[in-house]
């Protein structure tokens, strides 16, 4: 048996936004998509037949009435924003990096590289463990590359 069709009302307010998003400008693919699988279940279509005319499943169809029926059109148009990932490094500890790789490098190295930099920043425990690659966009946000400087030890004048 088949699932009824999911009645959504949705406000003349609304339904303009919902007219002004499809009828012109540039939007992003899945608000449009969305904007018009809200504006077919406005119209009384069930969701299987709204996806069989716009690429998305009879779930996600369904899934766009119930946060309209939740939140609203900003609920159903646009996400929340995501959390992304934590810091890896405080800014103590950045500051500590970036002083250790301005200073000479390690006895009998020329220069320091990536790998260099994270070995010792946990032997001086500046940081209980760290990434090279963690290492290298720090070093990249500071725009310094000591790979590449030779750090010359110049004999003292006489």
């Amino acid at each position: 048996m088949a699932r009824p069709a999911l009645r959504i009302g949705v406000t003349s307010k609304d339904r303009k936004e919902l007219r002004k998003l499809l009828s012109g400008g540039v939007q992003q693919v899945r608000v449009v998509l969305r904007a018009v699988a809200l504006w077919q279940l406005a119209q009384g279509l069930s969701a299987p037949k709204i996806s069989s005319v716009i690429p998305l499943t009879p779930q996600a169809i369904r899934q766009v009435g119930h946060r309209y029926r939740e939140g609203g059109l900003e609920r159903v148009l646009f996400e929340k924003q995501r959390p992304g990932a934590a810091e890896v490094l405080d800014d103590g500890q950045k500051q500590r990096i970036i002083a250790m790789v301005c200073s000479d490098p390690p006895e009998g190295r020329a220069r320091w590289t990536v790998r260099w930099v994270a070995e010792e920043a946990v032997q001086r425990k500046l940081i209980p463990r760290v990434g090279s690659e963690t290492i290298r966009i720090l070093l990249l946000h500071h725009d310094l590359k000591p790979w590449r400087e030779k750090n010359v030890v110049r004999g003292r004048p006489q």
